[in-house]
């Protein structure tokens, strides 16, 4: 593949994961993206004329060289879905990112004893102490603990993971230049030294609401299976089971008190077929024939 036209790709305005999965099908050198002309955009992308001119002005314009020095000043990593590096398991999920942005150790994305973590954003003293209960065995066993920096249970299963000297990867919803939730930024720049910190858009990307379920698919899609601690009804939590069972991943769920609602939709997962899960051994024996 092409990775400085790739490159190029993930800066323009008007290319989605979508429209760029389709080009590499079509053409892994990306040589196409200069003979198609705008009916070709236009019919095979479905790309509106104003979409059209503004990825143009944007495919001609970009300094490819200054940016990728910019990036290397601020050890930045683009990984396009070709390069040795790139996670095998979310390769393998039906969408995968065509390239991802991430600092940090990448070597990490090699093991294989990678487990997501995700719950409410608002989690009760209960939902906290659940966290420190699963993270401290998994990660005494070498599980690198995936979530999302979001507010609430995310937020303490990378402290706590950072706290029993374990290793986390972090996925994120914007660009590393607008990171979301801003008072994340100190435990942001400790993961991005010598864990992970990732995202699928570019570091300038302001977070949109939209962004929050396609990351949501990137942690379910890096590990073996997806923990939820805690999660209402209609959650991102939810979501991101949900896309996990799509991958064939395993979901894992601590039941609650049915007075609580913050256990109303991991007590639902329970009910669909999701694994309720009191302790960590419950989820490691689950991959004992693998690992």
């Amino acid at each position: 593949m092409e990775t400085k036209k790739l490159f190029i790709l993930a800066h323009c305005r008007g290319m989605s994961n979508q429209i760029i999965l389709k080009l590499i099908q079509m053409d892994p050198t990306l040589q196409i993206i200069d003979e198609l002309n705008d009916q070709h955009w236009n019919h095979y992308f479905k790309l509106s004329n104003e979409k059209i001119k503004s990825f143009r002005a944007d495919y001609e314009s970009i300094d490819v060289n200054k940016l990728l020095k910019k990036y290397d000043d601020e050890k930045i990593s683009f990984l396009p879905l070709t390069n040795v590096l790139y996670p095998k398991l979310l390769k393998n999920i039906a969408d995968p990112p065509p390239f991802l942005f991430c600092k940090g150790d990448l070597s990490l994305f090699q093991l294989k004893k990678i487990i997501s973590i995700v719950g409410t954003r608002t989690p009760s003293k209960n939902g906290i102490e659940t966290v420190e209960k699963f993270i401290k065995p998994l990660v005494r066993e070498g599980w690198i603990i995936v979530s999302g920096l979001a507010k609430g249970i995310d937020t303490f299963a990378h402290k706590l993971t950072l706290e029993n000297n374990g290793k986390t990867i972090a996925v994120i919803g914007g660009g590393f230049y607008h990171l979301y939730p801003k008072e994340n930024w100190r435990i942001a720049r400790e993961i991005s030294e010598k864990h992970i910190l990732l995202s699928e858009f570019p570091p300038a990307t302001i977070p949109q609401k939209w962004h929050f379920p396609l990351r949501n698919r990137i942690i379910s899609g890096l590990g073996l299976g997806t923990i939820i601690i805690q999660a209402k009804k209609r959650s991102g939590s939810l979501i991101t089971a949900h896309q996990a069972l799509e991958q064939n991943r395993e979901v894992f769920a601590v039941p609650g008190s049915i007075f609580d609602e913050n256990y109303a939709g991991t007590n639902e997962l329970i009910q669909q077929g999701a694994k309720l899960v009191t302790t960590a051994n419950d989820i490691t024996e689950e991959f004992d024939q693998i690992i």
